[in-house]
């Protein structure tokens, strides 16, 4: 019999070696799968991973590599904040849905109207949406002991359902035959997202999720509020003895994190996605726990994590269009990452030892 022994402390090069050992170990089991499923391993590895950046149709996908990896930082920046303290914001795609549809809601009030104002307001109202939405999780753990997890969860169920009501109803564009869906903001120039350099796939997003990683570094490593969510990660109870308030923290990084999903949504439905519709999360939200844990919940991390979470999206496109793998591709290798990544971590703080038995 064997059992988990904890380790006295945590060798640093093993804790920097997990997210890469976990990225081998997801590559290799990725490549047995695709050889079960009749595909040619080795093939499919290269498409997702090397064939955006230098394939044939990399003029197309560096671009792109920015596009998605923009939101996934972005959320994932506000995410790592309130996981280093133990409060664990699990709805940012509920948050990203309800801000990318308050920031809209600013666009199509004002429709035509030219004036340069309109752009800088979305950004506000959507982030104040992420922000309202995490709120509620926020207020209930505090005035009742809900846990944040659960509602925070369940509340992306209702904001999906906000998203369809929109489309379908008060937000349908007027012009669209009756289709269900908002206007184009790409198409509309005051509120639209346009990519700052041609060619790059810079656009206001990428901007942002840069500013969130320095902050959120400032942030944790510079200011008294970092030392405050630190210690209340680590030590809980010593945390209060210092002078931390459990619930205020919890408002802090709900708050913090909600109103940057928020802001990842605005940014992508008034620029990829260009506008309401009923399946406006695409998962960047879940998708951003992995990254935020990759990363190691380090801003540096996360930027890395988020480039390489963008990767696989691309990678996975590419290889169902030139190899006819199957749409999951996606979701399966973010999950063989995660799981991986939660094994190594977990032999970073136990080592295995025999059960010596009598």
């Amino acid at each position: 019999m064997i059992r988990l022994v904890p380790r006295s402390e945590a060798a640093p090069l093993l804790q920097i070696a997990t997210p890469v050992l976990a990225v081998l170990a997801t590559m290799i089991a990725g490549g047995i799968l695709f050889a079960i499923m009749g595909y040619d391993p080795v093939a499919a590895i290269r498409t997702i991973f090397w064939d955006p950046l230098f394939g044939p149709a990399a003029g197309y996908s560096r671009p792109q590599l920015l596009v998605k990896a923009a939101p996934l930082i972005l959320i994932a920046s506000g995410l790592a904040v309130g996981f280093r303290a133990g409060i664990w914001n699990i709805g940012a795609e509920g948050q990203y849905i309800i801000g990318a549809i308050c920031g809209a809601a600013v666009a199509l009030a004002a429709y035509p109207a030219p004036e340069m104002w309109i752009f800088p307001a979305m950004v506000v109202a959507g982030a104040a949406g992420g922000w309202a939405w995490g709120m509620i999780p926020a207020l209930l753990r505090n005035r009742f002991g809900a846990s944040e997890i659960l509602v925070s969860l369940m509340l992306v169920y209702v904001a999906q359902r906000i998203a369809a009501w929109m489309a379908f109803g008060p937000m349908r564009n007027p012009e669209g035959f009756g289709m269900p869906g908002s206007r184009n903001l790409q198409q509309y120039p005051a509120a639209a997202n346009p990519e700052l350099i041609p060619g790059t796939g810079a656009h206001w997003g990428v901007v942002a999720a840069a500013l969130a990683v320095l902050a959120t570094w400032f942030l944790m490593s510079r200011h008294i509020r970092g030392f405050h969510i630190r210690a209340a990660g680590l030590a809980p109870r010593a945390a209060r003895f210092a002078g931390v308030k459990p619930e205020t923290l919890v408002a802090f990084c709900l708050g913090l994190s909600s109103a940057l999903a928020g802001m990842a949504g605005l940014f992508e439905v008034a620029g990829p996605a260009g506008q309401i519709t009923d399946t406006v999360g695409v998962g960047y939200g879940f998708t951003a726990i992995i990254v935020a844990f990759l990363g190691r919940l380090h801003p540096v991390g996360i930027l890395l994590a988020g480039l390489l979470l963008a990767l696989t999206y691309i990678g996975g496109e590419l290889a169902q269009l030139t190899l006819n793998l199957p749409a999951a591709t996606v979701q399966v290798f973010q999950g063989m990452l995660l799981f991986f990544l939660l094994g190594f971590d977990l032999l970073t703080r136990f080592r295995i030892a025999r059960r010596i038995t009598a």
